[in-house]
C-alpha cells in the first residue's frame, strides 16, 4: 500500500464518522440549529449533500394522512429537509427560505370537525453553492458576508419566524469558513456546530455570467499547456518525437533481474467483429473480399487465433503495406507460427515468434503507421508471446511496449469511448515492467518506462480522480529524473523536465496553487536550459508559453503585477519561435495568452490610468493577431476558444472606451466601440447551443450599446440598434 492509499483510507474514515455526526445533528429534531459543513471537494460535498437528502428529506413508510375513503384526497409528503442552491444574483440563504417556505408552507394535518388540526413541522434547509461565489464580482461576495452579519435582524423580523423553527445546514470550502469567522462574527457566534470533511479542493467553476471577465475560462488557452505534454510524447501526430519519450524499446538481448518473475496472460482483447466495425467502409469491403492469392492460405490457420489472423488479414489489404516485402512478411511469419504450433516445439520458441510478428508491427506504429488494426496486432501478438514464456529476459521490454501500445489504443479515435479502460490497463503494464527491473541494473529503461507511466497517470486525470491521478504522475516524473541526468541525454531529461512542470501546473489547480505552480515554473526552466533554440525552436517556444501560462496563474493568488509582467515577456519569448510562418495554431494560441495577460495587467488596481491604456492596446493588438491567424487556418482545430477570443476583444476595446483617462474624439470613440459590438456579435453567432455564454454575450452587447449612447448620445444608439440583426433587436431594447 503506498502513502496516497493510506492518506485515501484515514480520509474515508474521518468523513464516514463527520457524515454520522452530521445525519445524528438534523436527525434528532431540535429547532434553531446553525451547522456548518466544510468540505472543499465538490464530489464528495455532493455525494454527501444527496445523501443526507435521500436519507432525511422522505424517510421510507413516511405518510402525512391516509384517506379514511377512496373518495379522500391524501396530502402529498412534505420534506424534513430542503436543498437549495444559493441565488447568486441575491446570495441571501434567509430569504431564499423564506421564501421557499412561503411558496411550501406546512401543510395541516390531522383536522377535524372537533379539531382543528397542527402544521406538519418546518423542515431543515441545506444550502449549496457558496463556493461559486469565489468567482462573482467582489460586490457579491460582501453582499453575501452583509446578510450573513444582518442574520440577528433577520431572526429578528416577523417573515423570519418559520425560519426560527427551522435548522439551517451551510455548506462551505475551507476559503470561506475563515472569510466568515472574519467578516460575519454575528453569524459565526450563532453556529451550533462545525462539521470538516477532508478531501482534495476541486476549482469552483468559473461563473459566466459576470460581464467584466472573460466570458470563458478557455480564453486563456489552458487547454495549451496539456499539449506540453502531447508535444514532448503523446500525440500521433508527434510520433517521432514519441520516439524519444513514450518509446518502444529495440529488443536487443535484455538480461532479466531474475529469472522466477512470471506474468499471467493478460486480459481479452477487444473482439475482431467490433474492430473491423470501427474500421473504414473501403477497408471493410477489401477485406471480405480478399486480395491475391498470398491470403486464402490464411484463414486456414487452425493452430492461431482467428483473431489475430483476421487483423493481420485486414493490415495487408490496407495501403500501408507499400511493397512486396512489407506486403508479403506478416503472412509469412503467420506461416512459420502455425507451423511451429504443428511441430509442438518448446514454448520459448513459439514465444519468440510471436515476438517477432509484434515487433514487426511496433516498427511500423514507430514510422506513423498507427492504425486501429497495427496496434491490435502488436497487442495479441505480445500477449501470445508473455504467454508461452513468462519468464522471458524480454519480458520488461515486451511490458513496457504493451503499456505504450494500450495507450496509443487509448489515443486511436474508433476506441476513445473505452480511453480509461485502456489508459488503466497501460499503466498496469507499466507497473508490472518496473517490478522486474531496478534502476541499479537497468538504468535507461526504469527512467523510460516511470516517464511514460507519469504520461499515462496524466492521461487518466481526464477520467477520473485528477487530484490524485496528477500526483502519481508527478511523483512518476520525479522517480525518472532522479535516475535520468542532463549528462546521460540532455534532451530525453528536459522532457521529462517538461513533463513534470505541466503535472505540477495540473495539480496546482486542484490543491495547493502556489506551492504547485512554482514547481512547475521551476521544472520548465530546468527544460528551457537544455534546449537550443536555434537547433529546437518549436520546443523552445512551447516551453515558454507554458512558462508563460503558469506565471499567469500565479499571478491570480500572489505578486499578481510581477507574474503578470513575467508572463507577458515569456509569451513574447515564446512569440519568436512559434511564428506564423512556422506554426499559425500555436503562434494564435500564444497571441491570444498574450492578449489574456495584458487585460489582467491593466485591470489591476496599482496599475496607472496611462498604463491601463497602453496594456489594453497590446491586449486588442494581440487578440487581433490571434483571430487573423485563426481565420486563415480555417478547418485547423485550435487549442483556444475562438469565441471566447470575440468577445475578449471586444470587451478590450468597450473598457479602452469607458475608461475616464481615455481621451480619444467621438470618431475613435465610435469606432473602438463598432469594433466591440462587431466582435460581440461575432461571438453571439456561434453560441446558439451554449444558453449560459450566449446570455453572457448578449449582456455584453447591451452594455456596448448603452455605451455608444453615453458616449455619443441618441445617434451613437441609433448607429449601434442599426448593427444588431432584426431579429435582436426587442429584446435588446427592452433593456435599453
Amino acid at each position: 500500500m503506498s502513502v496516497n492509499d493510506t492518506a485515501q483510507n484515514d480520509n474515508h474514515t474521518w468523513n464516514r464518522q463527520v457524515y454520522h455526526r452530521l445525519k445524528l445533528a438534523l436527525s434528532i429534531g431540535l429547532r434553531r440549529q446553525l451547522f456548518l459543513a466544510v468540505c472543499d471537494n465538490l464530489h464528495l460535498r455532493n455525494q454527501v449533500a444527496t445523501r443526507l437528502h435521500s436519507t432525511l428529506a422522505y424517510p421510507i413508510g413516511q405518510v402525512l394522512s391516509q384517506p379514511s375513503n377512496a373518495q379522500e384526497n391524501s396530502t402529498l409528503a412534505y420534506p424534513r429537509l430542503v436543498t437549495l442552491r444559493l441565488n447568486l444574483n441575491d446570495p441571501n440563504p434567509i430569504l431564499q427560505i423564506n421564501q421557499w417556505l412561503a411558496n411550501y408552507p406546512p401543510p395541516i394535518v390531522g383536522a377535524s370537525k372537533d379539531t382543528p388540526g397542527r402544521p406538519f413541522p418546518v423542515p431543515a434547509f441545506q444550502i449549496v453553492g457558496v463556493e461559486h461565489l469565489t468567482k462573482q464580482p467582489v460586490a457579491t461576495q460582501r453582499l453575501f458576508l452583509q446578510h450573513l452579519r444582518l442574520s440577528e435582524q433577520y431572526f429578528s423580523i416577523q417573515e423570519s419566524s418559520r425560519f426560527l423553527e427551522s435548522n439551517l445546514l451551510l455548506w462551505i470550502p475551507r476559503p470561506w469558513l475563515s472569510a466568515i469567522k472574519q467578516s460575519a462574527p454575528q453569524f459565526w457566534r450563532c453556529r451550533t456546530g462545525v462539521f470538516v470533511f477532508a478531501g482534495e479542493p476541486t476549482p469552483a467553476t468559473q461563473n459566466s455570467g459576470y460581464p467584466e471577465r472573460f466570458s470563458n475560462p478557455r480564453s486563456l488557452d489552458l487547454g495549451y499547456i496539456e499539449q506540453s505534454i502531447v508535444d514532448e510524447s503523446v500525440t500521433q501526430g508527434e510520433l517521432r518525437t514519441a520516439a524519444t519519450e513514450l518509446k518502444f524499446k529495440n529488443n536487443s538481448d535484455f538480461p532479466a533481474e531474475t529469472q522466477g518473475n512470471s506474468v499471467h496472460k493478460t486480459q481479452e482483447s477487444p473482439s475482431t467483429a467490433d474492430l473491423l466495425k470501427a474500421a473504414p467502409q473501403q477497408q471493410e469491403s477489401t477485406n471480405r473480399s480478399g486480395s491475391g492469392s498470398n491470403n486464402q492460405s490464411l484463414p486456414s490457420l487452425s493452430h492461431i487465433s482467428s483473431e489475430l489472423t483476421e487483423l493481420v488479414i485486414a493490415t495487408i489489404n490496407t495501403n500501408i503495406a507499400q511493397n512486396t516485402e512489407d506486403y508479403l512478411q506478416p503472412q509469412q511469419i503467420l506461416l512459420e507460427i502455425e507451423e511451429l504450433h504443428q511441430k509442438q516445439v518448446l514454448g520459448e520458441v513459439l514465444a519468440e515468434a510471436y515476438h517477432s510478428l509484434g515487433t514487426l508491427y511496433r516498427l511500423r506504429i514507430e514510422q506513423g503507421h498507427s492504425t486501429l488494426e497495427n496496434l491490435m496486432v502488436a497487442i495479441i501478438a505480445y500477449q501470445e508471446a508473455i504467454s508461452y514464456n513468462e519468464t522471458s529476459p524480454q519480458l520488461p521490454d515486451i511490458l513496457n511496449d504493451l503499456g505504450t501500445l494500450y495507450w496509443m489504443l487509448y489515443r486511436t479515435p474508433p476506441n476513445s469511448e473505452e480511453g480509461q479502460t485502456y489508459i488503466e490497463q497501460a499503466i498496469e503494464f507499466y507497473q508490472l515492467a518496473l517490478k522486474m527491473i531496478s534502476p541499479q541494473t537497468h538504468l535507461e529503461t526504469y527512467a523510460r518506462v516511470q516517464n511514460n507511466l507519469g504520461t499515462a497517470y496524466g492521461d487518466l486525470a481526464r477520467f477520473s480522480h485528477p487530484s490524485e491521478n496528477w500526483q502519481e504522475a508527478v511523483l512518476a516524473y520525479s522517480e525518472a529524473l532522479s535516475y535520468r541526468t542532463a549528462d546521460m541525454d540532455s534532451l530525453k531529461y528536459a522532457a521529462c523536465q517538461n513533463n513534470l512542470g505541466t503535472a505540477y501546473w495540473h495539480l496546482g489547480q486542484y490543491n495547493q496553487p502556489i506551492v504547485h505552480l512554482k514547481k512547475a515554473i521551476a521544472a520548465y526552466n530546468e527544460a528551457l536550459v537544455h534546449y537550443n533554440p536555434e537547433q529546437e525552436p518549436l520546443k523552445y517556444g512551447m516551453i515558454q508559453n507554458n512558462i508563460g501560462t503558469a506565471c499567469w496563474n500565479l499571478a491570480q493568488y500572489e505578486q499578481p503585477a510581477q507574474n503578470l509582467q513575467l508572463a507577458i515577456y515569456v509569451y513574447s519569448e515564446a512569440l519568436k519561435y512559434r511564428t506564423p510562418a512556422n506554426v499559425p495554431s500555436a503562434c494564435a494560441a500564444t497571441q491570444n495568452n498574450l492578449g489574456t495577460a495584458y487585460w489582467h495587467l491593466a485591470n489591476l488596481s496599482q496599475t496607472t490610468k496611462e498604463a491601463r491604456q497602453k496594456y489594453l492596446q497590446l491586449c486588442i493588438s494581440a487578440y487581433e493577431e490571434a483571430i487573423a491567424l485563426a481565420h486563415s487556418l480555417s478547418g485547423t482545430p485550435l487549442s483556444f476558444d475562438l469565441l471566447a477570443s470575440y468577445n475578449n476583444l471586444g470587451l478590450a476595446h468597450y473598457q479602452l472606451v469607458i475608461d475616464k483617462s481615455f481621451n480619444g474624439d467621438k470618431a475613435t470613440r465610435s469606432q473602438h466601440l463598432e469594433v466591440a459590438l462587431d466582435n460581440h456579435l461575432q461571438a453571439l453567432n456561434g453560441l446558439s447551443k451554449q444558453p449560459e455564454a450566449y446570455q453572457t454575450t448578449f449582456t455584453y452587447i447591451v452594455k456596448t450599446i448603452r455605451a455608444f449612447h453615453n458616449e455619443l448620445g441618441i445617434q451613437g444608439q441609433n448607429l449601434a440598434l442599426s448593427k444588431v440583426p432584426s431579429q435582436l433587436l426587442p429584446d435588446i431594447l427592452s433593456k435599453l
